[in-house]
């Protein structure tokens, strides 16, 4: 029995301890409320791209009850590329998840330069006698998406408060990417239209995705074991989260941050540790080196660019830092998961 315990060692308490964390952080995001639908599929050729709607436009087609809607788009097959910020992009493959939180305005295309044309002009206007498809390209390789909304009022998906990147993507791996594609073919085939004005289609896949997919996504978030989604609601945290999450790269100090929230630095530091388990800089650091891996995973910006987008002056001091978090320099921790996305 002791020899057993020994041979254990501190592998078993941080997978254990990985494990509950886990199973927290389902069981949180499991209880967010959320309503939406799969709406949409496109069929791309190369060359393609488009922009998307305005946020305010695509909430009045899409849910006019909503004050805002969650975005989510599901590469069925190809390779795709999306950006909120202008020279940002992120890239997906078959099988991915992307994901705009706060339906932000967008861009997406293929691996081959376009020009990039208005979805408004691909697709007609509502009421829809069936899910729209869109047709768009020059006739080269395929890419399909399927395309889907979510409303939800929870402060997670509060634009304000920026706790999630304006885009991001989630490779699933194993059963979880086969869960996500078998979901996706099921809600498409049993979305039909019951109104001129309205599809029914199975609302709880597109709520299970999006709670899997962010489970995913912040497995690594320097949230402690519980506390993240209710610091979020937090009178003292939340808007010290909101500004760290507004602007990562700038230079914050403890009496910035207890400046933002309107307290003490002794109650910002004490309700940081008591809610998420860390003192307030060390939550900073974690969540740069979050949002590191994020845009290094997905992104084709340098080491040097994603350096200066998460709070630090030179490449080698964010290695360093990157490094005491990973274990790796961002370069091989890159090199090693994922494919750099083509130029």
């Amino acid at each position: 029995m002791i020899s057993v315990m020994a041979d254990q060692g501190p592998y078993h308490d941080r997978s254990a301890a990985l494990a509950d964390r886990e199973a927290t952080l389902s069981h949180a995001l499991s209880r967010l409320h959320l309503e939406g639908a799969v709406f949409l599929r496109g069929e791309y050729t190369e060359p393609w791209a488009y922009e998307s709607l305005p946020p305010q436009d695509a909430v009045a087609v899409l849910a006019p009850d909503a004050r805002r809607v969650i975005l989510f788009h599901v590469v069925a097959t190809g390779r795709a590329w999306i950006e909120t910020v202008e020279g940002e992009r992120h890239w997906a493959s078959a099988g991915d998840v992307i994901v705009l939180p706060y339906g932000d305005s967008h861009r997406m295309g293929g691996t081959e330069p376009a020009v990039c044309v208005a979805v408004s002009a691909l697709i007609d206007p509502p009421p829809w006698e069936r899910m729209p498809v869109i047709h768009h390209g020059a006739g080269g390789a395929e890419t399909h998406l399927v395309c889907g909304y979510l409303a939800c009022d929870d402060p997670l998906f509060d634009p304000r408060m920026r706790a999630l990147p304006s885009v991001f993507v989630v490779r699933p791996d194993g059963a979880a990417r086969l869960w996500v594609r078998a979901s996706i073919d099921y809600a498409v085939q049993q979305t039909a239209l019951t109104r001129p004005d309205h599809f029914e289609a199975p609302t709880r896949i597109p709520e299970l995705l999006l709670a899997e997919v962010l489970r995913l996504h912040l497995a690594d978030s320097p949230a402690g074991e519980t506390g993240w989604l209710r610091a979020l609601r937090d009178p003292v945290l939340s808007p010290a989260l909101a500004a760290m999450h507004a602007s990562p790269e700038r230079k914050w100090t403890l009496l910035d941050l207890a400046r933002a929230a309107g307290v003490s630095i002794s109650l910002l530091d004490e309700r940081f540790r008591s809610v998420l388990g860390l003192a307030p800089i060390r939550y900073l650091t974690g969540w740069r080196m979050h949002l590191a891996t994020d845009l290094l995973r997905s992104s084709d910006l340098g080491v040097a660019a994603v350096a200066r987008r998460v709070g630090y002056e030179s490449e080698e001091a964010f290695s360093r830092a990157f490094k005491r978090e990973t274990g790796e320099a961002p370069s091989i921790w890159r090199t090693a998961r994922f494919s750099r996305a083509p130029s």
